[in-house]
């Protein structure tokens, strides 16, 4: 896309210069006004035929020709490096790619996920499902590819960069995943993240515990280490099977399978600020049940008391099946 972008403003400065010489030339050659000057620089670049204001010397004649030589020269340029792109491909993809960056600059409080490994999927078949938006950053052209069949926004690029991550609109952005494989591209990519956006979300995948730390003093929220957890997961099962089963059942898969909801207290009626979760009387109106409470420390209780207050900035994590947790989204 850049490729195009270069031979076009290349063109365009080659015609520009071209009429800015003959103008001057033929001001200087022949003491034409300004008007005149350019007048004959665009008969004659243009080709269309029209007379000469008066008979040229030898000069102006030598002058003319170079002229009308430089103009064939740059239009046979422009139709080489526009048949190219025709031909190609590419002029398509340039456009569709111009009409995708002008969709991400519209988006704000979306999440831009970096990687389409498996956790990258994961993570994007997930938010799909809850119809977050996204906006996904990958290398690979076939992946891009595939991603554009399944209209999902994506920007083509290297994620630790500070140009890919600013086209993806992090300034806007809520969160931000990296899923990369290599830990040290994951620390780069939260450093710049948290340079251009300091109030987003920031989680980070990492292999090894010792980038633990590291990401977390670059700036992430959450640092995930999927081999740890899958151990621990296959490890529960032997212990605690109907527990890790039971659990299970309650993962988030889509907006018509969810068992939890999550509900920030600052969304919900200005009636509710400074009552307590017996007002919000959610059992009753929905059949969901309040199982915990983050105050704005970010402290969580489990199973809160039902005289806790709704206080800003305060979250409550909602229990119930499917039908009532549908049920709960329509009331609040």
């Amino acid at each position: 896309m850049r490729n195009f972008d270069s031979k076009i403003y290349t063109t365009l400065l080659l015609v520009a210069s071209t009429i800015a010489v003959g103008t001057i030339g033929y001001m200087w050659l022949s003491h034409y006004t300004f008007i005149d000057a350019v007048y004959m620089t665009v008969i004659t670049v243009t080709t269309v035929g029209f007379g000469e204001l008066r008979p040229f010397s030898p000069e102006e004649k030598v002058f003319t020709i170079f002229l009308i030589l430089t103009s064939i020269t740059i239009f046979g340029y422009a139709i080489s490096a526009f048949s190219e792109y025709l031909v190609s491909g590419k002029l398509f993809d340039h456009f569709k790619h111009r009409n995708v960056e002008k969709q991400i600059n519209r988006l704000t409080g979306h999440t831009i996920v970096c990687g389409f490994g498996r956790n990258g999927k994961q993570a994007i078949l997930k938010l799909t499902n809850y119809n977050k938006k996204i906006v996904v950053i990958e290398n690979d052209k076939e992946i891009i590819d595939l991603l554009d069949a399944e209209e999902i926004l994506n920007v083509q690029g290297d994620a630790t960069t500070d140009e890919v991550l600013l086209r993806a609109g992090i300034t806007n952005a809520a969160n931000l995943i990296t899923t990369l494989p290599s830990d040290a591209d994951n620390l780069f990519v939260v450093l710049s993240a948290r340079q251009l956006n300091k109030d987003f979300k920031i989680i980070s995948r990492a292999s090894n515990e010792s980038s633990y730390s590291k990401l977390k003093i670059a700036g992430a929220d959450n640092v995930i280490m999927p081999d740890k957890l899958g151990g621990n997961h296959m490890a529960s099962l032997v212990t605690t099977p109907d527990v890790i089963e039971f659990v299970d059942r309650l993962t988030i898969e889509g907006e018509t399978t969810a068992n939890l909801e999550e509900i920030d207290v600052d969304t919900l009626p200005a009636k509710y600020l400074g009552k307590t979760i017996l007002d919000l009387d959610l059992r009753r109106q929905t059949g969901c049940t309040v199982i915990g409470f983050r105050n704005p420390d970010k402290d969580y209780i489990i199973n809160p008391e039902a005289n806790s207050k709704l206080i800003q900035g305060s979250h409550l994590i909602v229990l119930g099946r499917p039908e009532q947790i549908i049920k709960l989204r329509e009331l609040f």
